[in-house]
């Protein structure tokens, strides 16, 4: 079975911005082209970007004595790292279909133009399409909340030398659940206004508390651990030909992304399935119409249902139209070039489909 290609991008920790760099521009027929303007259309890809997040758990030294001294099992009590897909969005976009190019073949002194992409593809006919209708997506990079991190073994920067003597874990766990009941007592202090040496002002006040309060978070991170998490995002590219399913990617507990080959990793399918063909329009008794002499071509679009999904959750389910599952048909290319009462039309950027027809005011 025939499928789609997948092209992969670059992963990285944090993904750039996609964004693909889109220009229109206006062709004139004249002499030098023999009033003939070449265009293509488009076939539908789809940027697909997945979002998730990685899940470290790092167990603290003196876990085996939470329950003793600071009065909680809740503890880590190995180490691990996990991965969990939260979201995926998918942009439809167009890319030329370079197989199949068109020619508009125009008399001379016609006044007629088009406005294609800097791919060459139709946008409009007498008619200059903004570069915000070229239907391109752009995401932002995903960024992770600023937090005040704990390191697993930052606790020792608040201990003393009874401590670092000692050879007994137990005995060390003892000292450190005592001084964080210490910190404990000098926030309460500082709240209530009785610490014997109370903060000139707001500010100071708020630096000291969020210094007790971290000094808190350290030490209570040797008996409970640490759960550290952040936010990745990779961005994968695909041109749908057929239906089908296949591996995009996988999710590695280990890696987090990895390709659709490294079986290190749990599969994540896409799966297209092809809802509508796309039909040619039809006249008033219900029969196909016939395309015009010379006609300038575009795209009747059909649909598919795209799907992603991992061990049997689906994280992406829509149908969305593709110029590749449709049909061609085409205008009579006169409507464009009359000297009155001159048409213009406006074209789907992604699918190639007739948008908008009708008279030309003589903008």
């Amino acid at each position: 079975m025939r499928f789609g290609k997948i092209f992969t991008l670059a992963l990285a920790a944090m993904m750039m911005p996609t964004a693909y760099a889109q220009q229109t521009k206006l062709l004139t027929a004249d002499k030098h082209n023999e009033y003939g303007l070449v265009y293509t259309l488009p076939v539908t890809a789809l940027e697909i970007e997945v979002t998730a997040q990685r899940t470290i758990k790092k167990v603290g030294p003196y876990y085996q004595y939470a329950k003793k001294f600071i009065g909680t099992d809740k503890v880590i009590k190995e180490d691990s790292e996990s991965w969990t897909i939260t979201g995926v969005r998918v942009a439809p976009y167009g890319v030329p279909d370079n197989d199949n190019r068109y020619l508009m073949q125009l008399k001379s002194g016609a006044v007629t133009y088009i406005c294609v992409d800097d791919n060459g593809m139709l946008l409009a006919i007498n008619r200059d399409v903004p570069v915000s209708a070229a239907g391109t997506p752009a995401y932002s990079p995903a960024e992770n909340p600023k937090s005040d991190k704990v390191e697993i073994n930052e606790y020792l920067q608040y201990v003393n030398e009874d401590f670092i003597a000692s050879q007994s874990s137990a005995k060390q766990a003892q000292m450190l659940a005592e001084s964080l009941m210490e910190i404990r007592e000098a926030k309460i202090a500082l709240t209530r206004g009785t610490a014997e040496t109370m903060p000139q002002d707001g500010k100071q006040l708020e630096l000291m508390l969020n210094s007790l309060t971290h000094q808190e978070a350290a030490i209570t991170a040797a008996f409970t651990g640490i759960t550290e998490t952040e936010t990745l995002t990779s961005s994968y590219a695909f041109t749908p030909q057929e239906d089908g399913r296949q591996i995009l990617f996988r999710m590695s507990d280990f890696a987090g992304f990895v390709g659709a080959d490294d079986y290190s990793g749990d599969p994540v399918y896409l799966t297209v399935k092809i809802t509508n063909r796309g039909e040619l329009p039809v006249d008033a008794k219900g029969e196909e119409k016939k395309l015009p002499k010379d006609a300038v071509i575009y795209n009747v679009p059909g649909a598919a249902q795209i799907t992603l999904s991992s061990l049997g959750r689906t994280l992406y389910d829509k149908e969305l139209e593709f110029a590749q599952f449709g049909v061609k048909f085409g205008l009579n290319p006169t409507l464009f070039s009359a000297k009155k009462n001159r048409s213009f039309a406006t074209f789907n950027a992604i699918t190639g489909a007739l948008e908008e027809i009708g008279e030309d005011a003589g903008e």
